[in-house]
């Protein structure tokens, strides 16, 4: 009978409508086998191999009689009357699950991010969603901290991170710009350093209309990139930061009229024509009074 398996938060496996119980899939080993055999679906895996990932490198004794006993334990559980017949199969010197026999939600979410990857935007982005609502909580979200398991976690999240980049993107090319922003902090919840979130938060900001919260989250990014990488935003970032300055300067409220005054006084309004329909830029004079009237306002406000 095909088994429904859930390794994307706590693990959970389904043969027909039922869910199996701990005892049924037996102790931490038979369980740890289990979950190397998951996610090496389809994929022979040796004795040896499975012995070095269950005990490191000072197994027992009797580690292969181990290990053969607790795969027979396993396979009552899994497949009762079927024996070497149900998905936990022998293979090559070692085990393997029958890809053809699990259905597993792994599986599922790569599946979705390798077929998105071929697609047009609109399908693509729907595929990414999908993707990422299968992968909403951990794998093997309860189970053991072994060494095997965290590195099979590592792995995953990284892939999950340039999922949601990758949904964020594609996102911002379809102007869905509130959509692009909620997976893009989501991305930077996991890597601050990931500049191409920061890239899709700040344009998606920018295409919102938020030019305000767009420039707070550019600071952010060049003081994470400064401070951990010693460099500066991308010509895309720097680009959007220049163009949302100049958005909000053009508005003539008192931030407007601020931002205005430092553009002029780094140089960055020269050309009369800076933003169409607007009055010309102040001079430097003008400027700097503007801008020591607003910080002394913005000092007795905050004392």
């Amino acid at each position: 009978m095909r088994l429904s398996v859930r390794v994307l938060g706590p693990l959970e496996v389904r043969r027909g409508d039922r869910v199996l119980t701990a005892r049924e899939l037996g102790g931490p080993k038979q369980r740890q086998i289990l979950e190397i055999l998951l996610l090496q679906l389809g994929t022979p895996v040796s004795k040896g191999r499975l012995v070095e990932l269950l005990w490191g490198d000072r197994p027992p004794a009797a580690a292969l009689q181990n290990l053969e006993s607790y795969v027979s334990v396993l396979r009552r559980g899994l497949q009762p009357g079927a024996g070497r017949k149900g998905p936990l199969q022998t293979a090559n010197g070692g085990y393997v699950m029958d890809a053809a026999a699990v259905d597993l939600d792994l599986r599922r979410f790569e599946l979705a991010v390798e077929r998105a990857g071929h697609r047009r935007p609109h399908e693509a982005y729907a595929l990414w969603c999908e993707a990422l609502e299968r992968a909403s909580a951990p794998l093997l979200e309860n189970e053991l901290r072994c060494e095997w398991a965290e590195l099979q976690r590592e792995v995953h999240a990284a892939r999950v991170l340039e999922t949601r980049v990758s949904a964020a993107e594609c996102a911002l090319e379809l102007r869905l710009h509130a959509e692009a922003v909620r997976h893009a902090r989501a991305a930077l919840v996991e890597d601050v350093l990931q500049e191409r979130a920061w890239t899709a938060l700040v344009l998606g900001l920018e295409g919102s209309g938020r030019p305000v919260e767009g420039l707070q989250a550019y600071e952010q990014c060049r003081q994470a990139l400064d401070h951990e990488l010693g460099c500066a935003p991308s010509a895309a970032l720097q680009g959007a930061y220049a163009r949302m300055l100049r958005t909000t300067a053009a508005t003539g409220n008192e931030l407007g009229q601020a931002l205005t005054a430092l553009l002029v006084l780094h140089g960055q309004l020269g050309d009369p024509d800076w933003m169409p329909g607007t009055r010309d830029p102040l001079a430097r004079q003008e400027a700097a009074s503007v801008l020591q009237a607003f910080l002394g306002r913005s000092l007795s406000a905050a004392a």
